[in-house]
């Protein structure tokens, strides 16, 4: 008995092969959107923490962090003492990812938060789309500072993936890591917070490097 042998017809594997590219299409076309998305939600850290800080200026005419009305305003016992410096200075202390309680870069939100400006509780710095922190510290030269050229208060952004921090720059600022109003710097190693001092990375004034495996933290100016 004559046995036929049965495979598929070059139609059976055409569209077999038009359902993966539809699926293989669908699938970046997500990982897209929630790149964007992230993108976006980054920007809107820096403009909304932007506009609360400003915002906290014009109604108590203080910096937050550095506020010497806080404690009576609130009644905060014990009483808030800034680990170092001094409050009403108009210098915020403290490194953007300092684990020091009560240093005036933590106290930041602390009082932002008691305002009623951002949403949390307490001096933790919060994250932002990427788990990396978000923080303040004041910028300019010197033991502990991120940049130099930033003479104030600058607010960081950390574990920005290449792609989103390139974005974020480029619809930001100048598209230059080194100028304008935000600065970046390529990020050594993965922890939070990365760069309590600065000192676990480079200025990258040549540009930055997409890889896929480069991270950068931003920092601009409020």
């Amino acid at each position: 008995m004559k046995r036929v042998q049965q495979g598929f017809t070059l139609v059976e594997i055409a569209i077999v092969l038009v359902i993966i590219g539809l699926l293989l299409g669908g699938i970046l076309k997500g990982q897209e959107m929630i790149t964007q998305a992230r993108i976006k939600n980054i920007m809107s850290d820096f403009s909304g923490i932007s506009a609360a800080f400003h915002g906290y200026q014009d109604r108590y005419r203080a910096i937050p962090g550095d506020d010497g009305g806080a404690n009576a305003r609130w009644a905060i016992a014990p009483a808030q003492v800034p680990a170092a410096g001094a409050f009403s200075d108009g210098v915020v202390t403290g490194a953007y990812g300092s684990s020091t309680a009560m240093d005036e870069s933590r106290l930041f939100w602390d009082h932002l938060r008691r305002s009623g400006f951002v949403s949390g509780q307490g001096q933790q710095q919060p994250f932002n789309a990427v788990a990396g922190m978000l923080g303040v510290q004041t910028g300019g030269e010197g033991a502990g500072q991120i940049f130099g050229g930033f003479s104030g208060l600058v607010m960081c952004s950390a574990n920005l993936p290449d792609k989103i921090a390139i974005a974020v720059e480029t619809q930001m600022d100048d598209a230059l890591p080194a100028t304008g109003t935000m600065r970046g710097l390529l990020q050594a190693g993965g922890g939070n917070p990365p760069l309590p001092a600065g000192t676990a990375a480079t200025a990258n004034a040549a540009g930055y490097v997409e890889n896929g495996t480069n991270l950068y933290v931003l920092c601009r100016s409020f």
